[in-house]
C-alpha cells in the first residue's frame, strides 16, 4: 500500500489562483451552510465546489475514506492474528464457551458496520464532487490531470476496501472443532551439554595420629607453593566448595607472607622460629609451630637471570582466564626484570616453536611485542616444548646465575609422551645442569594439578595457580625474588619427639612431601626450594603425656628400666628439630639444629604473636576444607573470629579476602558448618 501513496505523491500539483482560492473559499461556505441545514442563506457563492489543488483532490478522497481505509488496516492485522491465536490455543478443543468460529459470526457484523458506513458517505462525497466538475470547466490539461488523480485514489480507496472484506472473510474459515497443540519438543542441539571436567588432582590421605612410642621421628621436605590457595579461592568466589582433594594445607598457609625473625646475613641462609600454642579446636592437644624465614636478597646483589618463557597455546587455552591473562601476567614479570637479564620465549600447540632468541630485557619493546603476537591453537606436545625450552636456557646459559624455564599452561599435556613419570625423569636431568623449572597453572575445567605439581617438585621450583591480574602481580612482581632467585636448596625437616612429654603427633599438611626417616640425611634425594626472603610455615598437634586426648594405647609388651625422662639427658625437652639444606650451587648439606621447650610455649593462643596465630586459623579453614573429622565440631564462625583478630598489618588485603572466604564456605557448606 506504501508504494500506492507513492505513486500519488510523485504527482504534481497544479498552480494555484486567486479565483481558484476565492471559488475553494465560497465552496467552502455552502458545503459548511448545507451542513447546518442552511443552503438558503445569502452568504457565500453560487458554485457547489471548492476549487482545490490537484494534490487537495487526490488526498481528499483517500482522507474521505479515512473510516474504510484505518478499520481495514485495523482489521487486516489484528483479526488475521487474534483468529490465528485462537486456533492455536484451543485446537483441541474450545476451552471458551463457544467456538472460534461463533465467537466471529457474532463479530463480524458489529466490526464491518463501521466501514459501510464510511464508504457510503464516500460515494456521496465522490458523486457531489463529479457534479462540481461539470459545472465549473477547468482548463483541457487541469481537468485530464485531475480526473486522472481522482480515478487512481477511488481505485487505491477499493482496493483497501476489498482488503478489508478479505480480512474478515477469513473468519469463515476457522475450524469449528479446535484442538491444543502439544508443547514443542526441544531438540537435543538446543540443549548445551555441560562442560567436561578433565581437572586432576592428586589423591593423599591425610596425615594419621603417629604414636610417640613406636614412631618418634618425623621428616618431610619443605613446600614454598602456593598453587592450592590459588585454587580454593577461585572456586569459592564462582559459588562452589572446592574439591577436597585440591586443597592442600601447607599451601594454603604458606600463601601469606609473615614477619617471622629472619637471618642477619647471607651466611645463615634461613631462620627457624619454634611457638607451642594450645589448640583451639582441641583442649587435650597443643600445637607447635615451626616458622622458617629466609635471607631476603638486596635487588641489587640479585644475580643475573636467564629466564625462558614456555608457553602453552594449544586449543585449550582460548578462553579469557586463561592465554590473555598469561600474556598480561609475563608482561608483569617482564617489567620487574633488570636490564641485563635475557628472556626468550617458546610455544608449544602441536609442534614447538621458538618466538623469541634469548633477548636482553633493556630490548623490552622486542619481548613485549612477542608476547603480544601469541594465539592459541593445536593440541598439545607439552615434552616437546620442554625440551625446545631447555635448548634456548643452555644457548643463554648464566654461569652463577638464575637459569629457570618458566611453563605456563593450563596442564592438557595430552599429545607425544604425557605419562608423569616420564616427564619427571626429564626435568630430573635437566635439573642437575643447573637449570630449574617453575609452573604458573592457568583456568579451570582442564587443570592438570597432579602433573603441575610433579614438574615443579621434581624441577627445583614452585608451583602458583593464577586466577587473576592481581595474582599475577603478587606472585610474578611482589614475590618474585622468592619465586626466581634461590637461596638454598633440597631443604628438608626432621622433628624427633621427646617420648617423655609427647604421647602423640601429627604433622599437618606436607602429605604429599613425605619422606622416610633415612632420606633426611641422603643428600641424593631430592627436596624443596627457599628463595629469596621466603616464608615457609610447619604446624604439628601433639597430644602431651598423660593427656585424656591420646587416642592410641599403650603397647602390651613394651618394656623400659627405667622412665625415659630419667634415661635422657635432655628431660626437659619437648622435641628437637633438624633441618638440612644445600647451598644453591652445593652438593654437600648444612645442617642447622633448635630443641624445643617450654621456653618456646605460651600458655594461651591469645598470648602468641598475630603470625602465629592468622596461620593457626588459616591451617584450621584448609584442614575443614578437606574434611578432617579432628575439626568436625571447630566452626568457621570460630574460624572468622580468630582470623580477624589476628589479621594485624594487611598492606595487600590478603588477610581480609581470607575471612570473607572464609564466610562464603560457611555460606555454602551447610552442615559442614
Amino acid at each position: 500500500m506504501s508504494d500506492d501513496f507513492e505513486k500519488l505523491g510523485g504527482l504534481n500539483p497544479p498552480k494555484a489562483s486567486r479565483q481558484a482560492r476565492a471559488r475553494a473559499l465560497a465552496a467552502a461556505m455552502q458545503a459548511f451552510d448545507e451542513q447546518q441545514e442552511n443552503a438558503t442563506s445569502t452568504q457565500g457563492s453560487v458554485r457547489p465546489v471548492r476549487q482545490s489543488s490537484i494534490f487537495n483532490r487526490i488526498w481528499s478522497p483517500i482522507m474521505n475514506r479515512k473510516l474504510l481505509a484505518g478499520s481495514a488496516l485495523a482489521t487486516l492485522l489484528v483479526v488475521p492474528a487474534a483468529a490465528f491465536l485462537t486456533l492455536e490455543l484451543t485446537r483441541n478443543g474450545a476451552p471458551f464457551g463457544e467456538s472460534a468460529q461463533e465467537i466471529a459470526l457474532k463479530e463480524k457484523p458489529k466490526q464491518g458496520a463501521e466501514p459501510q458506513v464510511a464508504a457510503k458517505k464516500a460515494a456521496a462525497e465522490l458523486a457531489r464532487q463529479q457534479e462540481a466538475k461539470t459545472v465549473e470547466a477547468p482548463a483541457a490539461v487541469q481537468t485530464e490531470r485531475e480526473a486522472a488523480a481522482s480515478a487512481e485514489a477511488d481505485a487505491l480507496a477499493n482496493s483497501m476496501a476489498s482488503d478489508s472484506a478479505a480480512a474478515l472473510s477469513a473468519v469463515d474459515a476457522v475450524q469449528p472443532q479446535m484442538t491444543y497443540l502439544p508443547a514443542p519438543a526441544v531438540q537435543d542441539e538446543m540443549l548445551a551439554a555441560p562442560e567436561e571436567n578433565r581437572e586432576r588432582f592428586g589423591k593423599a590421605e591425610s596425615n594419621p595420629v603417629k604414636s610417640v612410642a613406636t614412631d618418634p621421628v618425623s621428616t618431610f621436605s619443605i613446600d614454598v607453593d602456593t598453587a592450592s590457595y590459588a585454587f580454593v579461592r577461585r572456586s569459592l568466589m564462582e559459588g562452589q566448595m572446592p574439591e577436597r582433594d585440591a586443597v592442600r594445607v601447607e599451601e594454603m598457609v604458606n600463601y601469606f607472607p609473615y614477619d617471622w625473625p629472619r637471618p642477619a646475613t647471607a651466611a645463615e641462609p634461613f631462620k627457624a622460629t619454634v611457638t607451642v600454642t594450645p589448640t583451639p579446636w582441641n583442649g587435650g592437644t597443643r600445637l607447635m609451630h615451626v616458622a622458617i624465614k629466609g635471607y631476603d636478597i638486596v635487588p641489587a646483589e640479585a644475580p643475573k637471570a636467564n629466564l625462558v618463557f614456555l608457553i602453552d597455546v594449544s586449543g585449550s587455552m582460548d578462553e579469557p582466564d586463561k592465554l590473555p591473562l598469561l600474556k598480561g601476567a609475563f608482561r608483569l614479570l617482564v617489567e620487574k626484570l633488570k636490564p641485563e637479564d635475557t628472556v626468550s620465549i617458546v610455544t608449544y600447540a602441536g609442534n614447538a616453536g621458538t618466538v623469541l632468541e634469548p633477548t636482553a630485557v633493556k630490548d623490552k619493546a622486542k619481548i613485549l611485542a612477542a608476547i603480544d603476537t601469541l594465539q592459541p591453537g593445536g593440541s598439545t606436545a607439552g615434552a616437546e616444548g620442554i625440551d625446545a625450552a631447555y635448548a634456548l636456557a643452555e644457548k643463554a646459559f648464566v654461569k652463577g646465575g638464575v637459569n629457570r624455564v618458566m611453563l605456563a599452561t593450563d596442564g592438557d599435556f595430552n599429545v607425544g609422551p604425557s605419562s608423569d613419570e616420564d616427564l619427571k625423569r626429564l626435568i630430573e636431568e635437566k635439573r642437575r645442569s643447573g637449570i630449574f623449572l617453575s609452573v604458573l597453572g592457568f583456568g579451570r575445567g582442564n587443570y592438570n594439578d597432579t602433573l603441575m605439581q610433579t614438574i615443579a617438585q621434581n624441577g627445583n621450583g614452585t608451583a602458583a595457580y593464577i586466577d587473576t591480574l592481581a595474582e599475577a602481580q603478587k606472585t610474578l612482581v611482589e614475590e618474585a625474588g622468592s619465586s626466581l632467585f634461590p637461596i638454598a636448596k633440597d631443604v628438608k625437616l626432621q622433628v624427633e619427639f621427646n617420648p617423655a612429654a609427647i604421647a602423640e603427633y601429627r604433622l599437618i599438611g606436607y602429605e604429599t612431601r613425605a619422606l622416610k626417616r633415612e632420606d633426611f640425611n641422603n643428600d641424593k634425594v631430592d627436596a624443596g626450594d627457599i628463595g629469596s626472603g621466603h616464608s615457609v610455615t610447619a604446624i604439628y598437634e601433639v597430644t602431651p603425656k598423660g593427656s585424656p586426648a591420646v587416642l592410641n594405647d599403650d603397647l602390651r609388651y613394651a618394656t623400659a628400666d627405667k622412665p625415659a625422662a630419667e634415661a635422657s639427658p635432655h628431660g626437659g625437652e619437648l622435641a628437637f628439630l633438624k633441618i638440612r639444606y644445600k647451598k644453591p650451587d652445593g652438593d654437600a648439606s648444612e645442617l642447622i639444629t633448635t630443641p624445643v621447650t617450654e621456653a618456646n610455649a605460651v600458655p594461651s593462643l591469645v598470648e602468641a604473636p598475630n603470625d602465629v596465630r592468622f596461620s593457626v586459623a588459616v591451617a584450621a579453614f584448609g584442614q575443614k576444607l578437606s574434611g578432617m573429622t579432628a575439626l568436625a565440631d571447630y566452626s568457621y564462625d570460630s574460624i572468622i573470629d580468630l582470623a580477624a583478630a589476628s589479621k594485624g598489618a594487611d598492606p595487600f588485603g590478603y588477610r581480609g579476602e581470607f575471612v570473607n572466604l572464609v564466610r562464603l564456605a560457611k555460606g555454602l557448606g551447610g552442615s559442614r558448618n
